[in-house]
């Protein structure tokens, strides 16, 4: 009875590792997706992987009357040994690259996507400009709230000097469009520096937390049910790929 329970127990572990004939294989290699509503990144260990699933993808996507946007897809290396060869990304007004830190190591460094950061400092710019007439604690409450959400979604490790060049960008328009409200010039730098204490406008900070992940969501079972592209259950993110 023992020698059978063993023998069973064999079995199903072979038939759990190779699978049967009904079984799709899944790639050899590691994979990972990162999605987020309609946004995601792939990752593959190998290239050959990474443009199979680009193309089973579109070829999916053409039976509904659906498409990629090609501006925002790209497949590039993206690995600790990359080095020169990595490329970048944006993903969710991020933008992901790889560089040494402090003791020289590669590691993936995360800032505001520059598209996003030139837009942000526009339409600061605008906002400043169209509510200047307006009444100033009226105005000055506002953009204390705009610049905490700013800091709250873009305050990452890393990303700190971008978020100091935005807070900067806001004094430089409150100075220039508050000393247009009338005929004289009456507003100093240091009587907006006393301003922007007094109603109590946030400076750049990083929000984040060592040692926690970032909140996006792993989904295995999207790109399944879409494209019937078998992906391997929980492994390792791989480092060499993405797309």
């Amino acid at each position: 009875m023992g020698r059978t329970c063993r023998g069973l127990r064999a079995w199903r572990a072979r038939k759990e590792t190779h699978g049967t004939k009904e079984t799709r294989r899944a790639p050899a290699a590691l994979t990972r997706l990162i999605r987020y509503a309609d946004d995601f990144v792939v990752c593959f260990e190998y290239r050959h992987e990474a443009e199979a699933f680009d193309q089973a993808l579109k070829a999916r996507l053409a039976k509904y009357g659906l498409e990629v946007a090609a501006d925002k897809t790209k497949t590039l290396r993206f690995g600790r040994n990359g080095g020169p060869y990595n490329g970048r990304f944006d993903f969710l007004g991020f933008e992901f690259y790889w560089e040494p830190d402090r003791k020289g190591q590669p590691r993936v460094k995360r800032r505001t996507a520059t598209k996003k950061w030139l837009a942000g400092k526009q339409r600061i710019r605008d906002w400043i400009q169209e509510h200047r007439h307006d009444r100033l604690r009226r105005t000055m409450k506002t953009l204390r709230a705009k610049l905490q959400g700013t800091w709250n979604y873009y305050g990452l490790i890393g990303n700190y000097r971008r978020m100091k060049l935005t807070y900067e960008e806001t004094r430089r328009s409150l100075h220039k469009w508050l000393n247009r409200r009338g005929q004289r010039r009456s507003m100093s730098w240091r009587a907006v520096d006393r301003l922007m204490e007094r109603f109590q406008i946030p400076r750049p900070r990083i929000v984040e937390k060592t040692g926690r992940k970032m909140p996006c969501q792993q989904e295995f079972s999207f790109c399944q049910r879409i494209l019937g592209f078998p992906f391997p259950g929980k492994r390792p993110a791989a480092h060499a790929r993405a797309s």
